[in-house]
């Protein structure tokens, strides 16, 4: 029997905006409603927390990926099906990549960011061919975009790595463009 759909959600860690929890539960719990499992952070904080409470309690199983100088200060979620401690950050990087078959981006500062654009690069350079999504929920990405657009019209960043990325306003389409079948078809779907 082969292992659920895996999806790899890169979020805050540090928020307390109740609306972004409220995202990352959403995000979570279907998740779980399609059967799919959820690869995170390893955190059981913030949205990270929230997204891996709320899959597991759908019934999903989820994976943690936490580097172990972060096991106290993201409070490592102990309750992971499974809950893997790497040595460095690259390598926490490298494990939730390899145990993804697609990246979701939800609002985050710059340890998302940071996951974001090297899921991102990897693709774009040909090492996976996975779905990477940005629900840029009420323009949280907006002037991001908005200065990556500006450097493919410069010809700074090439169309076809902008056309990598996804970028969608809302739960429906993040997770139409998650879907397994959309792993071959890659392009941006912004919905704004």
């Amino acid at each position: 029997m082969s292992a659920p759909y895996s999806v790899c959600v890169y979020c805050s860690a540090s928020t307390d905006e109740p609306a972004l929890i409220s995202l990352a539960a959403r995000v979570g719990t279907e998740i779980a409603r399609r059967g799919w499992q959820l690869v995170s952070g390893g955190g059981h904080v913030s949205m990270m927390g929230a997204v891996a409470t709320a899959a597991r309690a759908g019934g999903a199983h989820t994976i943690g990926v936490i580097p172990k100088h972060l096991v106290h200060r993201e409070v490592a979620d102990v309750d992971a099906d499974e809950l893997l401690v790497t040595d460095t950050m690259r390598q926490r990087k490298q494990l939730m990549e390899a145990r993804a078959d697609a990246f979701l981006t939800l609002p985050g500062g710059i340890g998302t960011l940071e996951e974001f654009f090297e899921t991102w690069t990897g693709g774009y350079l040909g090492e996976h061919t996975k779905p990477v999504v940005v629900l840029d929920a009420d323009g949280f990405y907006e002037g991001l975009f908005r200065w990556i657009d500006g450097l493919s019209e410069r010809r700074i960043v090439a169309r076809e790595a902008r056309d990598r990325i996804t970028v969608v306003a809302d739960l429906p389409a993040a997770f139409a463009a998650l879907r397994p079948a959309a792993a071959t078809g890659v392009g941006d779907r912004r919905e704004h």
